[in-house]
């Protein structure tokens, strides 16, 4: 009998295989990071080719890290990077052009241009979303644009596109199946989330093809089956999800009014509204939550570009830290006389100002500030983004009142972080003992339905708290740094 569910997770700077065993414990992690690429100002790609390479060594490592074999595995979850956008041959199978990533922001002048065309309101209306480079859809006409012979290619039916959940099973099963689930579906800019269907006026819209897209299906749902050359065996694909959405599942938000916050590359908070599709009116995103026999389960996402990337740039870039593990023992060396504040528009502001023109700035400066004051300002403009993205949650919605906080990702292990973030938001924050929930999720999906997981009342139960963060910031020094933080904003705003 199979023991394990292979959770694939591939996301924006490394890809990362899972094997959960039927209690739900991780016997096997793989890991490999692969280049990211920033051929102009605002542009972010990957090489597919490079993604799929990366999948296949951590799965294999995964496996052999639980001194198992494929024959074991029950079935395959994938969850992924969500908006970046891949064109192949269906031929052969090989991509057009490198992976577009969420973060790219080419395509915003023609955002811009059909905002001044009034387009916005359908967009949103239909897909829920705003008008921005971050979702696929103008990544895609991009492409078919720019690519030589791609359009007509696309007309004729000789191309596919794809997030890269779509890429990854369309390899693994050797070009079978060109699907998606309803999650990814959902942030492309073409899909209308209250139909639950391929929209035809945004198609015309963005001038792009029917003959393209993927099937989508739920996502607990038979994706095909990958090939027994790349892992060893022949398994079914059961469980698809975007990371966020997978991660919402993994932290069993499934009661309307639970929230989630996963603080990865960026930090996504959505915010499960059940079957209301909400509408919101201060710039956050209605999404699909999941969607699971059929039945839609709605949510409000606030989306943040640059939450552990901002660390990783004091790394990468300023050398202030050798490892993302120093951030914190370094912010606590920080003077509390000073507020310096780092609004981290690196590749724009997200949720809820929506502008990919903004650029990051640093401000409160003064001749005492060091290195320590730049990691407290890292983080806590993750802790200030949060704020703004919950505060709009409770004007948009009446049941996001009172709503603790369960957090993921690779950031919530820092126990100051965590706290900071307690203290701005002035509500508990909740860790789980288990953090890879993005990956949990996904293997749920695919483990309740291959028969080796419990129902979705089993998997809740098992949730369990690792510790809850709760205030203990003084309220008048609380009011203070917020109000630095909306002033520090504002002069990012208005120095474009």
């Amino acid at each position: 009998m199979s023991e394990f569910v292979l959770a694939i997770d591939q996301g924006t700077t490394s890809s990362r295989a899972l094997l959960f065993d039927r209690d739900q414990h991780i016997a096997g992690i793989g890991k490999l990071e692969f280049a990211q690429h920033f051929p102009e100002d605002g542009w972010v790609e990957h090489d597919p080719a490079e993604i799929w390479q990366s999948v296949l060594t951590s799965a294999h490592t995964a496996i052999r890290a639980a001194g198992t074999d494929a024959a074991q595995i029950a079935a395959i979850g994938i969850t992924n990077q969500r908006e970046t956008t891949i064109v192949w041959d269906r031929a052969t199978g090989e991509p057009i052009y490198r992976a577009i990533v969420w973060q790219d922001r080419r395509t915003a002048k023609l955002c811009d241009k059909l905002k001044k065309q009034g387009e916005e309101e359908r967009v949103s209306k239909k897909t829920g979303l705003v008008l921005d480079p971050y979702f696929s859809a103008t990544k895609l006409a991009w492409i078919l644009d720019t690519v030589p012979g791609a359009r007509k290619r696309a007309e004729n039916g000789e191309l596919a596109f794809g997030t890269i959940d779509t890429f990854l099973i369309w390899k693994l099963t050797n070009g079978a199946r060109h699907v998606t689930d309803a999650t990814n579906a959902s942030r492309t800019m073409l899909y209308n989330i209250r139909t639950n269907e391929w929209d035809a006026d945004l198609l015309k819209l963005f001038r792009v093809p029917a003959s393209i897209l993927p099937e989508v299906l739920d996502n607990a749902a038979d994706f095909g089956t990958a090939a027994p050359e790349h892992l060893g065996a022949a398994i079914p694909i059961y469980g698809v999800a975007g990371d966020q959405q997978a991660a919402t599942i993994g932290q069993a938000c499934f009661r309307p009014g639970m929230l989630k916050s996963t603080y990865g590359t960026g930090c996504f908070a959505l915010l499960n509204t059940g079957h209301d599709l909400v509408r919101s009116k201060n710039r956050l995103l209605s999404t699909i939550a999941y969607r699971l026999d059929g039945k839609t389960t709605y949510a409000l996402e606030g989306s943040i570009f640059m939450a552990g990337a901002t660390v990783q740039w004091l790394r990468d870039m300023l050398g202030v830290i050798k490892s993302a593990a120093e951030t914190g023992p370094l912010a606590e060396k920080a003077d509390p006389t000073q507020q310096v504040y780092l609004v981290p528009a690196f590749v724009g502001l997200g949720a809820p100002f929506w502008d990919p023109e903004a650029r990051a700035t640093i401000t409160g400066l003064t001749r005492k500030s060091g290195a320590p004051e730049l990691a407290r300002a890292a983080l806590e403009s993750v802790c200030y983004q949060t704020r703004d993205l919950l505060d709009a949650m409770h004007r948009d919605w009446k049941g996001a009142s009172d709503t603790v906080l369960r957090v993921d990702g690779g950031m919530v292990g820092s126990d100051y972080t965590m706290q900071a973030l307690a203290d701005i938001l002035d509500a508990p924050v909740d860790r789980p003992t288990i953090l890879e929930t993005t990956a949990l999720g996904v293997a749920w999906l695919a483990g309740q339905r291959a028969g080796i997981w419990p129902d979705m009342a089993g998997f809740a139960e098992r949730w369990k708290l690792d510790r809850q963060f709760t205030p203990e910031m003084d309220n008048k020094l609380r009011k203070s740094k917020i109000a630095g933080w909306r002033d520090a904003v504002r002069r990012t705003l208005s120095a474009r």
